[in-house]
C-alpha cells in the first residue's frame, strides 16, 4: 500500500519526503526492521523509539511516524510526525490490514480477573455452536482451533490487526479477545471496531504502572466510553465500579450479577471440588467449574452470548458441558486423596476469592496449605497484602516465588514478610524455591487436605533475570504426589 493511503485516518502534523512511497510492512522494532517498512517511533515504558529511527532506516525503512523529528533528516526517507505515535499505529495498522475487525464481530473483555476465563468460555461456545471463531488471551491466540503463541494479554496493534485479518481470511466470524488496562491506556486498540464489551471486575492490581487506583479505574472506563453506539456494554452490577465503568459509554448497557437485580442472574445453589450447581436466568445448569468467582465468569460469557443472538437453551447446554480452563482453580488428587488447586491468583482479591472457595467448600476437618508469591518488577504494594491473605485463611502458608524477573526473590518475601504479625508468622514457612516450596506442602499433607498453589497458574515458565525457565506448578505436584506414594 501506498503512505498516503494508509495515513488517511490519522492526524498529521507534518509530512517531510515523499509520501508516495510503497509501504510492505509495519514495525516498531528497530531490530526486526527491513526493507519497505513504515517504521513507528513510540516512547515505550523502557525505552524510547525515537533513539532507534536511524538503526530502523539502516535496516530498510523507507518511512517513520514519530512525534518529533529528528535533527539528521534523510532526503530519501519520508518522516511523519504525528501528536501519538501509539494512536497513530493503531489506526495504520487497522488501515494496513483492511480494517479487519470490521469485517467479524469482535467483543473485548476487561477487567482485573476473570478475562482469561471469560474469552475462553465464549470462543468455546460459540465454536460448539458451529461458528469459527478466533481468541486473543493471555494464555493462547486460537483461529478456530489453530494455537498462536500469546505473549501478552493485549498485543501490539500491528499484530492484533495482522490476527484479526488472518481470522477474516480463514473464515472467522466470531472474535473474543482480552483487553488490559495497559492496551487501552497505550492505545493498542484505537482502530478497531467492537462490536461489545464486558466488564468483570475491578480490584488492586498494575499499581505499579497506573500509580492510583483511579487511574486504573480510569483506564479500563475507557474502553467503555469509546464503544459505538450499535455496540452493547455488559457490566458486572455486584462490581462497586459495575455501573461506573458503562456510565458514559454510547453503547446499550446491560448488566449480570449473581447478588444484585440485573438484566442476566445467576445463584449457586451447590458447590463442591466437582462443580457447582447453578441457577441462570430460572434454568439449573450443572457444570466442573467451581467457585462464586467462576459462577461470574460462566454467567458473564452466558449474557454476551446470549447479547449475541446465541439461543438460551443451546447456550446453556454448552456451557453445561465445558471443561475448567487451564491453571484457574484446577484440580489435582493424590493417589491418597490429597486435592492440589493450581490457580493464576496473583492480586490480592483473586488469591482471597479462591481461598474463601475452598474455605466453603472444606469440611472442616482437612487442612488448607497454602503456597503463594509475588512477582517481581511488579506493584510493591500488594506484597504484604497477599502474605497476610494466604497466612489468615489457610492452616500454614508456605510463602515463595512467583516470577521473580530482575529482583533478588528474597527481597520480595521479605516484602511479603512484612504484612505478618508474629502469630501469622508462626503458621509460615518461607521457602524461596518454588519447587522445594511445592514439596514441602505434598510432604506436609495428609489425606483429605488441600493444597493451593497460587499465582502461576497456566504459565509452564518461571522467569529469572529475564529468561524463562521451565516450570509448570501442575507438572511439579504431579511429581512431588508421585514421589511421595513411592516412598
Amino acid at each position: 500500500m501506498r503512505l498516503t493511503d494508509i495515513l488517511k485516518k490519522v492526524d498529521t502534523l507534518k509530512i517531510e519526503g515523499n509520501a508516495d512511497v510503497e509501504i510492505l510492512s509495519l514495525g516498531i522494532d528497530s531490530r526486526s526492521a527491513k526493507a519497505g517498512q513504515l517504521f513507528f517511533a513510540i516512547h515505550g515504558t523502557q525505552v524510547d523509539g525515537h533513539k532507534f529511527i536511524s538503526a530502523a532506516i539502516k535496516a530498510g525503512a523507507v518511512a517513520v511516524v514519530c512525534e518529533h523529528l529528528p535533527e539528521n533528516t534523510d532526503p530519501s526517507i519520508c518522516y511523519v510526525k504525528v501528536a501519538d505515535s501509539n494512536r497513530a499505529l493503531g489506526l495504520v495498522a487497522a488501515e494496513f490490514f483492511g480494517n479487519p475487525s470490521d469485517k467479524l464481530t469482535l467483543v473485548g473483555v476487561t477487567g482485573t480477573n476473570g478475562k482469561t476465563t471469560t474469552t475462553t468460555l465464549l470462543h468455546h461456545l460459540f465454536t460448539k455452536a458451529g461458528y469459527k471463531a478466533g481468541l486473543l488471551s493471555t494464555v493462547v491466540n486460537l483461529i478456530g482451533e489453530e494455537k498462536i503463541e500469546a505473549t501478552h494479554t493485549t498485543p501490539d496493534a500491528i499484530h492484533i490487526n495482522s490476527l484479526l485479518n488472518d481470522m477474516v481470511t480463514k473464515g472467522c466470524s466470531y472474535c473474543f479477545m482480552e483487553i488490559s488496562s495497559h492496551a487501552i491506556v497505550q492505545e493498542r486498540i484505537v482502530g478497531l471496531t467492537f462490536a461489545g464489551g464486558a466488564f468483570t471486575n475491578i480490584t488492586h492490581d498494575h499499581l505499579d504502572y497506573h500509580k492510583t487506583f483511579d487511574e486504573y479505574i480510569k483506564a479500563k472506563k475507557t474502553f467503555f466510553d469509546l464503544l459505538p453506539k450499535n455496540a452493547f456494554a455488559l457490566t458486572n452490577a455486584d462490581d462497586r465500579n459495575g455501573m461506573v465503568m458503562v456510565q458514559n459509554t454510547s453503547a446499550v448497557v446491560k448488566t449480570y450479577a449473581l447478588k444484585s437485580m440485573a438484566d442476566h442472574k445467576c445463584r449457586i445453589i451447590e458447590s463442591s471440588f466437582d462443580g457447582m450447581h447453578l441457577n441462570i436466568d430460572n434454568v439449573d445448569v450443572w457444570t466442573e467449574f467451581i467457585g462464586e468467582f467462576n459462577a461470574y465468569n460462566l454467567l458473564a460469557a452466558y449474557a454476551v452470548a446470549r447479547l449475541l443472538g446465541l439461543d438460551k437453551e443451546e447456550d446453556l447446554r454448552i456451557l453445561s458441558s465445558m471443561k475448567p480452563v487451564s491453571g484457574r482453580f484446577e484440580c489435582v488428587r493424590s493417589a491418597s486423596g490429597v486435592v492440589a488447586i493450581i490457580d493464576y491468583a496473583h492480586t490480592p482479591d483473586a488469591l482471597i476469592n479462591v481461598l474463601n472457595t475452598i474455605n466453603k467448600i472444606r469440611q472442616g476437618n482437612e487442612k488448607l496449605i497454602a503456597v503463594a508469591g509475588c512477582g517481581g518488577n511488579r506493584d510493591k504494594t500488594k506484597r504484604p497484602v497477599m502474605a497476610a491473605m494466604a497466612a489468615e485463611n489457610s492452616d500454614t502458608a508456605i510463602l515463595t516465588s512467583d516470577n521473580p524477573r530482575f529482583e533478588d526473590p528474597n527481597t520480595i518475601l521479605e516484602d511479603m514478610k512484612v504484612g505478618l504479625s508474629k502469630e501469622l508468622k508462626s503458621k509460615s514457612l518461607f521457602i524461596t524455591d518454588r519447587r522445594e516450596a511445592i514439596r514441602t506442602a505434598v510432604t506436609m499433607a495428609q489425606p483429605r487436605d488441600i493444597i493451593l498453589i497460587a499465582g502461576k497458574g497456566h504459565e509452564p515458565y518461571q522467569e529469572i533475570n529475564g529468561i524463562r525457565h521451565h516450570f509448570d506448578d501442575k507438572e511439579e505436584v504431579i511429581i512431588a504426589f508421585k514421589e511421595k506414594e513411592e516412598e
